[in-house]
């Protein structure tokens, strides 16, 4: 089973930075794409960023100019980024990992996310 897990979550005041980082593991890995999803305080999931095998990337509006999605594919991991945090950015963050299947398909896989608080 692949096994996803974030970390880098905390408390930073507006305008400050943080850097999530989403490991996944569990054998041999055909990542698809990794991205980050985020759900705030009586709000929806929402998707925040994601980069593909190529490395394309795509940004929520919200989020474009301030986070940068980055992947080690050799750890196998996906960074994100994230400056000049604002209060909406307050969530619990996940990370989403997508696996090629034999046939073409993909599996999704999700991390137990981190919390990130922005708060003066």
């Amino acid at each position: 089973q692949v096994q996803v897990v974030e970390s880098g979550g905390g408390l930073v005041q507006p305008g400050g930075s943080l850097r999530l980082s989403c490991a996944a593991s569990g054998g041999v890995l055909s990542i698809a794409a990794m991205g980050w999803y985020r759900q705030g305080p009586g709000k929806e999931r929402e998707f925040v960023a994601t980069v593909g095998r190529g490395g394309s990337t795509d940004y929520s509006d919200s989020v474009k100019g301030r986070f940068t999605i980055s992947r080690d594919y050799g750890k196998n991991t996906a960074y994100l980024q994230m400056d000049s945090l604002k209060s909406a950015d307050t969530a619990v963050y996940y990370c989403r990992v997508d696996t090629w299947t034999v046939n073409g398909g993909r599996n999704e896989h999700w991390g137990q996310g981190t919390q990130v608080t922005v708060s003066s």
